[in-house]
């Protein structure tokens, strides 16, 4: 699939790029939360998936004045390689928690525990520099 047949975007403004901001803080909170806490395993990785996929709306909100739209998330990661700056970093996060997001979400093996860690941990960093791309 390319980039073009899952490019399908929509118009967002400033307002909605803090709101789906403020969104990803709060996934990325409870996924703090309850990362490594055994009673929650697995909780952490949908919600880091969640809070990546509301930073990458934010960032893109704020910079280009559109988001992805699409059950193909991964179109939102062709969109956000193309915020200026930061954008192909914030991708690459982006890509690796949607490559997990099968698991996290509906996997029947679920997410191991390290790989919860790391998932919590490209939330956080795609969390902050959507953060620094919205404020700029």
């Amino acid at each position: 699939m390319t980039a073009r047949q899952r490019g399908r975007t929509a118009r967002c403004t400033r307002a909605q790029a803090l709101e789906r901001l403020a969104q990803a803080r709060t996934y990325l909170e409870a996924a703090a939360l309850v990362a490594d806490d055994g009673e929650f395993a697995g909780v952490a990785a949908a919600l880091a998936v969640l809070s990546g996929i509301a930073a990458a709306d934010a960032a893109c909100c704020a910079r280009l004045g559109h988001h992805h739209r699409g059950q193909d998330h991964r179109g939102a990661v062709d969109v956000l390689g193309t915020v200026d700056p930061g954008g192909a970093a914030m991708a690459r996060d982006l890509q690796r928690l949607l490559d997990r997001k099968d698991a996290a979400h509906y996997g029947l093996t679920g997410v191991g525990a390290a790989d919860e860690r790391r998932m919590v941990s490209w939330a956080r960093r795609l969390y902050e520099r959507a953060r620094s791309a919205v404020e700029a």
